[in-house]
């Protein structure tokens, strides 16, 4: 059966066995992309599903079926848990306790609102993801852009899910602004409100194209080797979306950028003090690469994640050391993450 990943996109990433210099990874400078063909291909489940005679779903879901053959019975039994298992048919309660509820309850109607006077097309989403996909393709060559299927999941934080091995939907109610007031009530905290914007969209896309291929992997790893995890992450980003800005890429305000920033070295003395680069407890140590309202332990500007920003700065010099390594190469590094820090001779400034 196929899965579905919370906020992750499904994508594979395929990469030629020689890579040459040109696709290098050193340097700022972001390349020329410009001749790179992209094809965006998107359909707008949310349109379709807000168009349907709630009087006569059934046979609105066998016309929608044939618009989308596979992805329509993942979305209403894997996504919204209704159990229809395509059974389009005016006795099947799921459809009429489910799908008709989701459908004409005041709540969820509003979602959909909201969500079609925010996006009344998705022209631009898709031109910045364009230029997303050109850069994944300019440093892996024979990568294949998904087709995009945007939908609305009733604020069940859906940001990015993936079905099969080339579709990718975009739950658009996750990216409403950090001011739409139905998010706190269901449960997200505020110190992710920063996320729920059309700006980050991008982010959250690429952050799946890279955790899909490589995840997170926390299960008897340190916490330095949590942080290099990260920053190889974040450094995928800026590498593929250069034309955002870098707290917009890093998932935070600018001022907790400029924090970070304006006290690097205090943040590495930090983990130097308490012993923490090589803690393996997680209790002690998954909160400094995963979001937060601060960092434990350091003042209220700093970000939770402040670990993977450390991390970037890490590999940012592991990069510098070693600048013939592709980016590909650098992403599949296997050093360990002490030898790592030792050979980027990194040194916070």
């Amino acid at each position: 059966m196929n899965s579905v990943k919370k906020t992750y996109v499904k994508c594979s990433i395929i990469v030629l066995l020689a890579v040459t210099i040109s696709l290098g990874c050193g340097g700022d400078k972001a390349p020329n992309v410009s001749n790179i063909p992209v094809s965006i291909k998107s359909q707008r489940l949310d349109k379709d599903l807000y168009a349907l005679d709630t009087n006569n779903l059934a046979a609105g879901l066998i016309k929608l079926e044939q618009k989308y053959p596979d992805f329509l019975g993942f979305y209403l039994d894997t996504v919204m848990g209704f159990g229809i298992n395509r059974v389009y048919a005016d006795t099947n309660m799921a459809i009429q306790k489910g799908l008709h509820t989701f459908l004409t309850h005041e709540d969820y109607r509003g979602v959909f609102d909201t969500v079609l006077a925010h996006y009344p097309d998705e022209e631009e989403i898709n031109k910045e993801l364009s230029k997303g996909f050109q850069y994944v393709k300019h440093y892996f060559p024979t990568y294949d852009e998904p087709e995009i299927i945007y939908l609305v999941s009733g604020l069940n934080n859906y940001g990015a899910l993936t079905y099969g091995t080339n579709t990718l939907g975009i739950g658009l109610d996750m990216f409403l602004g950090a001011d739409y007031p139905f998010y706190k009530s269901v449960g997200i905290p505020e110190y992710f409100s920063k996320q729920l914007n059309q700006d980050y969209i991008p982010v959250a896309v690429f952050r799946t194209v890279y955790r899909e291929r490589r995840p997170f992997m926390v299960e008897g790893n340190n916490l330095l080797h949590m942080m290099i995890q990260s920053g190889k992450e974040m450094y995928f980003i800026s590498k593929v979306l250069p034309f955002l800005d870098e707290h917009t890429r890093l998932a935070y305000t600018k001022e907790q950028l400029e924090w970070c920033e304006e006290n690097e070295a205090l943040v590495y003395d930090f983990f130097v003090r308490e012993e923490l680069f090589y803690e393996k407890n997680l209790q002690k140590v998954l909160r400094y690469v995963m979001d937060g309202p601060s960092a434990t332990g350091m003042p209220s500007s700093s970000p939770g994640n402040i670990g993977s920003w450390l991390g970037l700065q890490i590999v940012k010099a592991y990069v510098e050391q070693h600048p013939n390594m592709s980016l590909i190469e650098v992403l599949d590094d296997e050093t360990d993450a002490q030898s790592f820090l030792q050979q980027s001779k990194y040194k916070p400034k």
